[in-house]
């Protein structure tokens, strides 16, 4: 549960940040200055969440291998394969799922301003 939480949210900050740095990106020279400062630091702010949820996940990490070496001791060799391949395929899972949503949310978005600009 908590290996998905931890995905989940470094994959929403990285969103975020992406499109705060795309909406930067596209500021044109002349854009009010408070935009700019806004953006900037929602950008700061977004940075240093991201790294505080990358070292969440190196955490989440090792208390998974402490798990994994507990359920090595307990499990035959064929059911440890199957726990090792589920826990890596979770995270792979979670993460294409998002990228997924995220694709359906921006063509859906691009789709509504077609609509609009006809």
């Amino acid at each position: 549960g908590d290996l998905d939480k931890v995905v989940n949210l470094l994959l929403s900050l990285s969103g975020r940040l992406t499109r705060v740095e795309t909406a930067l990106g596209s500021l044109g020279p002349h854009a009010p200055a408070e935009d700019k400062l806004a953006l900037r630091e929602k950008q700061r702010l977004l940075v240093a969440q991201l790294e505080d949820a990358k070292e969440l996940k190196e955490h989440v990490g090792r208390r998974e291998e402490a798990v994994g070496a507990m359920v090595a001791r307990y499990l035959p060799a064929e059911h440890l394969q199957d726990y090792q391949h589920f826990v890596k395929m979770k995270s792979a899972l979670i993460a294409e799922q998002r990228e997924l949503e995220e694709k359906i949310k921006l063509g859906q978005e691009q789709l509504r301003c077609l609509r609009e600009s006809l």
